[in-house]
């Protein structure tokens, strides 16, 4: 019998290879045209993606195996936060703000919408482990109200600003914070974090070897960082259409953390699909958090290392969209079961969201 071979198949090769040839081709030549080869590499690359993320998440098990797509997605995204605010200079000063605030909105209603949505139709009712959930919660809206809402009420610098001395501050705790999590999540109260019959029935499953998990994590920061840069180069096209729409330039930061939060929300929407909510959960609010603790302190030390001006308080409006996101969120998970009920309430405030930005 031959062994087996710890090779990837040559698709999962070929694959984000193409995609970046048809990346450094259309950043060359920017010719329109070549979206039509864009748009489908970036999806094609946005599967493997999530496949590789499946296979790393199998081998090392819950909770790590979320953890690793959600800190691989936010490190491509930091880095392209960084380098458009290098680019932009002082008018780049609400990217990141822009940005990590519509991850968190896409995240927790529309990702976790669709998710609770699609468990709730297939399995009318899912469970799962409310204290986790509770402590993903708790910590995303302090860490979310330091740094995106309380700056409109500091003193030091009037506006939504931090002075230097509050950057650093918050900087810290919000590290702090992401640390803590990590630490109780992975190590102090892991059970909490573990759906155990989902657990027992992926055990009785073969798992991949440790250089097909070797293998699949290279792929995966290959595939995600062809689709960070697809969808940065699809920017341009996509504000030009934007312009001629007269739609809010803000719509295409929206559009581009859709398209970057891909490979995780097809991960969740599978995971509660298959009746493994907690999963589905981990890999949502696991994002939504590493997405906000490790943004912002990167963005500060940027901004204060090359004197970039850095805006982050949220206006009125969407302060009261989030928190209203947060609160039903909160009142959702209390019981520790879902239906399709919250799913639509959440999905239908990720639309009041996306309509308020069109139509502010």
């Amino acid at each position: 019998m031959q062994p087996k071979s710890t090779l990837p198949s040559l698709k999962y090769i070929l694959i984000p290879i193409l995609c970046w040839i048809v990346f450094f081709i259309k950043h060359t030549y920017h010719f329109s045209w070549l979206n039509v080869l864009a748009v489908p590499a970036l999806l094609m690359c946005t599967l493997q993606a999530v496949h590789h993320a499946e296979v790393i998440a199998h081998r090392v098990g819950e909770p790590f195996g979320t953890l690793v797509l959600a800190l691989a997605v936010t490190i491509i995204e930091v880095s392209l936060i960084i380098s458009m605010m290098m680019a932009s200079g002082p008018d780049g000063s609400a990217l990141a703000r822009d940005t990590v605030f519509a991850a968190i909105m896409i995240i927790i209603t529309g990702m976790i919408g669709i998710s609770l949505l699609s468990g709730g139709i297939r399995h009318r009712e899912q469970s799962f482990g409310m204290q986790g959930v509770t402590t993903y919660l708790i910590t995303l809206l302090a860490v979310s109200v330091l740094t995106l809402i309380l700056p409109n009420y500091t003193t030091t610098i009037p506006g939504p600003y931090y002075s230097v001395k509050q950057l650093v501050f918050v900087a810290i705790v919000s590290l702090l914070l992401y640390a803590s999590f990590i630490f109780v999540q992975n190590f102090k109260h892991k059970d909490l974090f573990v759906d155990e019959v989902a657990t027992e029935e992926e055990d009785t499953e073969p798992k991949p070897s440790k250089k097909e998990a070797i293998w699949s994590f290279v792929l995966l920061f290959v595939c995600l960082g062809a689709v960070i840069m697809l969808a940065e180069s699809l920017a341009p096209d996509l504000e030009d259409l934007i312009d001629r729409w007269n739609a809010p330039h803000s719509l295409v930061g929206i559009i581009i953390a859709i398209v970057v939060l891909l490979p995780e929300g097809l991960s969740a929407f599978k995971a509660a699909s298959g009746n493994k909510l907690q999963k589905s959960l981990n890999l949502s609010l696991g994002s939504a958090l590493a997405s906000i603790c490790l943004s912002i302190p990167t963005v500060t030390f940027f901004s204060i290392v090359y004197d970039l001006p850095l805006t982050l308080g949220i206006d009125a409006r969407s302060s009261v969209i989030f928190l209203l996101a947060m609160l039903v969120l909160m009142l959702s998970f209390r019981t520790g079961k879902t239906i399709i009920l919250q799913g639509i309430v959440l999905l239908l405030i990720f639309f009041t969201y996306i309509f308020m930005t069109i139509f502010p």
